[in-house]
């Protein structure tokens, strides 16, 4: 039975099922019929009746199990026997659907399905004489139609075999201590988590669907992918400005006079460079920044007046605006993030020059002037 379980869980689960709680796919049902010998010593046939009832639980579409009580009641050849039941037996089934084994889950029960029976149980004995319990089995098949628009109701015929295992000696299946069952039962199953009173189908995403997602992951990748060059290309400029600031502020002086056209003694050596188009400080560009608002702390009396230039492209009125902003740039770090009193700076802008250096792109700076020198 594990085996047979274990085999139709790999099958269905090819099938994506939607997700089972604890409480889903139960059921109760009830069933009566009527039971005879297999083998009988006398030339008539003595039938007697049953009635059970079951409640079970399917684990997949196809393999499940049920506990059934069934009590047996005596025919007219014991009508001198004290009790009207014969025996009462409790059985412990699982079942197999054939119909979904073999034929796959389409979604809901197919309307005419083959279920199989087997399982182990006791039977107790009633009587004045011998009263006993054995231990039984049963086989049998259930040829099951679903009802309802929800299949929510089941109605089958079951032929059945029930052995008595505790022969004289030893435990075994044989006819000559086995009966033959036939029963007509109904089943309810109750409703479930997913809304239905069976297993569910997962709803999958087409082809199509999956196709789109891949390519709208792709352009993604491809979006982080030209961040990441930008990025990279940004760091190889800061690393370079760096560079060009270092050499600049490591010049000696008679060095100096080979790249400045005009050296004035009031003129401090540390430069702020921007980059093209723009008039924020750079991080990079704080170093020098901090030199000069250390020398105004170091010469309290000093003035400085900040002059910022532009690289020849472009328009000269935008030029001249954006000279103006990188001075004012400048004076509001010194300001804001040094505490320069604004009263001790002047700020100018210079415009465009290809003059101030050899280097065109040195030539976006801003430079500074101790008035009062």
């Amino acid at each position: 039975m594990f085996a047979v379980a274990a085999m139709s869980a790999q099958t269905v689960s090819a099938q994506a099922l939607e997700p089972s709680s604890t409480w889903d796919n139960w059921y109760i049902g009830i069933n009566g019929g009527v039971d005879s010998k297999t083998i009988h010593n006398s030339k008539r046939m003595a039938l007697n009746s049953h009635a059970g009832l079951r409640i079970g639980r399917n684990w997949t579409p196809v393999a499940g199990w049920l506990v059934e009580g069934t009590v047996f009641f005596r025919d007219r050849d014991f009508g001198c026997s004290p009790t009207f039941i014969k025996s009462a037996s409790a059985e412990l089934l699982g079942t197999i659907n054939f119909s979904n084994w073999f034929g796959g889950y389409k979604g809901q029960p197919r309307c005419f399905e083959v279920i199989g029976l087997y399982g182990i149980g006791f039977n107790h004995v009633f009587g004045d004489a011998v009263k006993h319990t054995d231990l039984v089995s049963k086989i049998g098949f259930d040829l099951a139609v679903n009802l309802g628009q929800k299949r929510a109701w089941q109605i089958y015929v079951e032929p059945a075999i029930n052995y008595n295992l505790e022969s004289p000696g030893n435990v075994q299946y044989n006819l000559n201590h086995s009966a033959l069952q036939l029963s007509v039962g109904v089943n309810y199953k109750f409703g479930n988590s997913n809304g239905t009173h069976n297993f569910a189908l997962a709803q999958l995403r087409d082809q199509a669907e999956i196709d789109q997602l891949n390519a709208k992951i792709n352009e993604l990748r491809g979006d982080n992918a030209a961040k990441d060059r930008t990025i990279a290309n940004d760091q190889e400029e800061i690393v370079q400005l760096k560079k060009a600031l270092s050499d600049e502020m490591n010049k000696k002086p008679q060095t100096m006079q080979k790249v400045v056209k005009q050296v004035v003694n009031n003129v401090l050596q540390p430069t702020v460079i921007f980059g093209q188009g723009k008039s924020t400080v750079d991080a990079a560009q704080m170093a020098s920044v901090a030199m000069v608002a250390k020398y105004m702390k170091n010469h309290p009396e000093s003035k400085i007046l900040i002059k910022g230039y532009a690289s020849p492209e472009g328009n000269p009125e935008l030029n001249q605006r954006l000279s103006e902003a990188r001075a004012n740039s400048v004076k509001n770090a010194l300001v804001k993030r040094y505490g320069v009193a604004a009263s001790r700076l002047e700020v100018k802008g210079m415009g465009a020059t290809d003059e101030l250096f050899d280097e065109v792109d040195f030539n976006r700076v801003a430079t500074f002037t101790d008035t009062t020198k």
